[in-house]
């Protein structure tokens, strides 16, 4: 069977059943579709019939919410590449038993991506049937969404579908539907960074709720501070971008507000016209202190809707049980995050050996990676050494840094005292520029003269151990940029430990280079020792496994 982009699923069976059928049908669907796979659901619709069906409206239910849950947590478990979404269209809050709006479609709707392929749950009771069911299939979708023009059709395999009995059937019609209680206004507010099936749950399940108007906060600037891994979060562009896409394929109809977010109020403790706020069980004293403000404010309460969290089976020893953001940014590391591009700086690189340019702040554990990557087979080349040679009596820069900063500098054994050059350009932008000058660039021919040495006896990798590496602009030396990366606060501890160093010290150090997230911009692989030893020796590990696939793919 081919595997197509983007395909919808179109699911017939009732929602109470549908919860505890959805993971098989998820995982065939998950054979077929490899990209975008958007879920429609229309219970009760009859494929069968000689009369091609028309879509209504589904109230917002109880079963519809738990359902919406059951799906992304199915999908985050056993179909992880696909980016879910459940469709709400088609459903609708009443008013007196009567439906808001007229028709769920009409005219069909134009998702973010094309479907080419719509499958369906729906049972072949007789397998002569199958010809008439597609072809109603695919005329139904078309109604309904705006598909490609050869869009195909799939019955889901049968054996994927458990049909009604005799009991079930009468339990499905003898069910009496627990309604929702919409509101004209809703809020969220969270950071929204890399769109998860626990977002999806929160985003679907509000605009379940939402009649009018949905408005979002999203974290930004002072709200992301204390987040882990910050550096690796999308911009706040990007996520709202995202989030827009999202709910323009989830609910056309709903008003989209996207705010952002500078405190843990934000617009929602403001604005008269919010009804309600859909929290979790772990944001919920969130709400609470939401409501307080309002009260504060002459505004009253709002209704608190508690969501379920998602657990995440798939989580590690270091990250969170639940389906989070900071979970997938720590995936993230040791992955390729940007791919190195051939620009004219490195076209000249030869294939091998195939070169690491590792940098990070001080304190970052930078120098414990490096060693990793030796045990590896990489060979180190450590510039904070090749920095100390490049002082030796009778070098070139060794005689230019006399004339430049004086004689006095010279100890008696004819070496220069670091220490007190250190003190000649310490707060001194321009004379510190003046250093490096002159330093710099030596350091860098010694780099090359390790990769030629390393080229000559065979090696495929090496790794520049450079705590300048971007300042001094010697990226045209390497094939990637590797950063390492800690938060400022556990750097300053490292740094006052190893160095014996006051923090206010510390601190005016790592502020004196450029800062994580300046280095992640560039980086290729963002790496990070804020574990245990052992966690940062498989980070390395699977970053190293990655990068043989890249040498073998690129041919190097």
């Amino acid at each position: 069977m081919s595997m197509f982009s983007t395909g919808i699923l179109v699911l017939t069976s009732p929602l109470h059943t549908l919860q505890l059928r959805i993971a098989p049908v998820l995982s065939s669907a998950a054979q077929l579709v490899e990209r975008t796979l958007y879920v429609h659901l229309h219970p009760g619709l009859n494929l069968g019939s000689s009369t091609q069906p028309r879509p209504v409206f589904i109230p917002p239910v109880v079963d519809l919410s738990s359902f919406i849950s059951r799906v992304y947590s199915n999908a985050a478990d056993i179909c992880g590449h696909l980016d879910v979404r459940v469709l709400l269209t088609n459903v609708c809050a009443t008013n007196g038993g009567q439906t808001i709006a007229n028709c769920p479609f009409p005219t069909p709707q134009c998702l973010s991506h094309s479907p080419e392929v719509v499958l369906t749950d729906f049972p072949l009771h007789d397998p002569g049937q199958s010809h008439q069911v597609t072809q109603c299939l695919q005329r139904y979708t078309g109604h309904c969404y705006v598909c490609s023009p050869s869009l195909s059709s799939v019955l889901l395999h049968p054996q994927l579908v458990k049909f009604l009995d005799k009991e079930e059937a009468l339990e499905t019609a003898e069910r009496k539907a627990e309604f929702l209680h919409t509101y004209n206004d809703v809020v969220v507010g969270g950071t929204f960074d890399r769109l998860h099936g626990a977002h999806k749950t929160l985003l679907n399940i509000s605009c379940l709720l939402a009649n009018r108007r949905f408005l979002i906060g999203v974290c930004d600037q002072a709200m992301l501070k204390k987040k882990m891994l910050k550096e690796l979060i999308e911009p706040y562009a990007l996520r709202v971008e995202k989030l827009q896409e999202f709910l323009r394929d989830v609910k056309p109809s709903i008003q989209v507000e996207i705010v952002p977010l500078e405190d843990p109020y934000g617009i929602s403790v403001v604005d008269p016209l919010l009804q309600c706020i859909v929290v979790s069980e772990e944001t919920r004293k969130g709400g609470e202190a939401v409501n307080k403000k309002r009260i504060e404010n002459g505004l009253s309460a709002l209704v608190l809707h508690e969501i379920q969290l998602l657990k995440d089976s798939h989580h590690s020893e270091t990250e969170e049980e639940k389906i989070s953001s900071s979970s997938l940014r720590s995936r993230l590391l040791g992955t390729l995050l940007t791919p190195p591009t051939v620009s004219c700086d490195t076209a000249h690189l030869p294939p091998l050996p195939y070169v690491i340019g590792l940098t990070g702040g001080s304190g970052s554990g930078k120098s414990s990676i490096a060693r990793h990557l030796e045990a590896l087979g990489a060979v180190r080349i450590d510039c904070d050494k090749l920095g100390h040679e490049v002082y030796w009596p009778g070098t070139a820069a060794y005689h230019r840094v006399l004339e430049e900063f004086g004689p006095d500098l010279m100890n008696e054994d004819k070496t220069i005292n670091r220490r007190a050059l250190g003190r000649k350009v310490f707060g001194n932008k321009e004379r510190l520029k003046a250093l490096t000058d002159i330093v710099w660039p030596e350091i860098a021919l010694l780099v090359k003269d390790k990769i030629r040495q390393a080229r000559e006896d065979g090696k495929q990798v090496c790794v520049v151990d450079a705590a300048v590496l971007l300042e001094a602009g010697w990226t045209d030396m390497v094939h990637e940029v590797w950063v390492t990366i800690i938060p400022d606060e556990e750097a300053v501890t490292r740094i006052t430990e190893r160095d014996g160093v006051s923090s206010e010290d510390a601190l005016r150090r790592l502020q004196s280079q450029w800062s994580n997230a300046k280095q992640v911009e560039r980086a290729n692989v963002v790496l990070s020792t804020l574990w245990e030893p052992q966690v940062t020796q498989k980070q390395v590990l699977k970053a190293w496994n990655l990068l043989q696939k890249r040498i073998q793919q690129t041919g190097r």
